[in-house]
């Protein structure tokens, strides 16, 4: 395999990220959504050349894991097969479009985000690697808590703005000046932007001011709780443990569903189906305790991780009291969640640090705890001792 990259955080198909258990590849769905005979493509090219499972990341894509490097091109003929391939790793890079995956055939959501994906192949280049965009133009916002820099959505009165991630109000503009308000954004971003690097919030935290003619003040509409697992209007939401699907539960999918739509919430919407039949590897109930727990890869399938943290996650879920939220991290980044959790716990080359309505970035209340030792009194994590 030549020119491939190996190191870097955001792996692509063209260029994957080298892991512990192999190399990752990143599928980014064209409009957020793959159809039946796609999904079954994937689920067969992941048992083939990989490992068998696959992630749902919370940019809505999938991820394809344990690939050794003898596999690579075979995987990309695969995915052209399947209409899944960029034909390059620039144009891969930038088309990174966050899509609310609750939209009707021909309605505004899908056609504009069809519209900046295809805008986006030509431009604008030197956008940082994690930079996005959200096509959120809905009823009701529901991908507020998603990562994104330049968020297309409606403001109170049901009108169209274009508004950059971390100010408050956004532009007005008509259905046709969408697309091109929310590149001129992303070209100001460029222009300004320290060695292509860094997000829109953080930008504009630091003190850039945008310019008057990028610049709004409409105030964004209402928004929507982040949905639970069941039965929706386009088809059942299905929840998935840790993102992790295996092979044949993305087959058993495939073989029932028209096309899935990927969310960034580590579930899957299934077109065609009304009702929630129960396969193992996805969650049907809203009141099951994995969704309320975020891990990342852990040990041994990250170098950085210091243990097996998903273990550890599934072991403690039927001890989480309600409400509660648990991120289980098996380094200080905290990869999988930036945000606070009720209890977070972090892997360390002594131990596990537990830190109380915080990030892994926050000070632990206690530290050097065993795994074996947490789920031997898991009360530890409401504070008992």
């Amino acid at each position: 395999m030549s020119d491939i990259a190996v190191k870097g955080w955001c792996p692509g198909v063209w260029q994957p990220m080298q892991s512990g258990d192999g190399l990752v590849v990143r599928i980014r769905p064209r409009q957020g959504r793959i159809d039946a005979e796609q999904a079954a493509g994937i689920a067969g090219l992941a048992e083939r050349y990989c490992n068998g499972l696959i992630e749902l990341t919370n940019r809505a894509n999938l991820q394809i894991r344990g690939l050794r490097e003898d596999n690579h091109s075979s995987l990309i003929d695969g995915l052209a097969r399947l209409r899944l391939l960029d034909p390059d790793p620039d144009t891969e890079a930038r088309r990174n479009v966050l899509i609310a995956p609750f939209w009707d055939a021909g309605d505004e959501v899908i056609t504009i985000a069809g519209e900046l994906e295809r805008a986006l192949v030509n431009g604008p280049s030197g956008l940082p690697a994690k930079f996005g965009f959200a096509v959120d133009c809905g009823n009701e916002r529901v991908l507020s808590g998603a990562s994104a820099d330049v968020r297309i959505e409606r403001d109170i009165d049901g009108q169209f703005i274009v508004r950059a991630d971390g100010a408050e109000l956004g532009r007005a503009v008509s259905r046709n000046e969408a697309v091109t308000a929310a590149l001129g954004l992303a070209e100001w971003f460029v222009s300004g932007a320290k060695a292509g690097r860094g997000r829109m919030a953080t930008h504009l935290t630091a003190g850039e001011k945008l310019p008057e003619i990028l610049c709004g003040h409409a105030r964004p509409g209402p928004k929507r709780d982040t949905p639970d697992p069941g039965l929706t209007p386009h088809g059942p939401l299905f929840g998935v443990a840790f993102g992790q699907l295996t092979s044949a539960a993305l087959n058993w999918l495939a073989n029932n569903a028209k096309a899935l739509r990927m969310t960034p919430w580590r579930m899957i919407l299934a077109e065609g189906m009304n009702a929630m039949p129960a396969c193992e590897g996805v969650i049907t109930r809203a009141d099951d305790s994995l969704l309320r727990i975020v891990a990342c890869s852990g040990a041994p399938r990250c170098h950085e991780a210091h243990a097996d943290t998903r273990a550890l996650a599934a072991a403690l879920a039927p001890h989480l009291a309600a409400g509660a939220r648990l991120h289980v991290s098996g380094c200080t980044k905290g990869c999988a969640q930036s945000d606070p959790a009720s209890i977070t716990l972090v892997a360390t080359d002594k131990g596990f640090d537990l830190i109380r309505g915080g990030s892994t970035q926050d000070t632990p209340v206690l530290r050097g705890l065993s795994a074996d030792g947490i789920l031997a009194n898991p009360s530890i994590l409401s504070g008992g001792r």
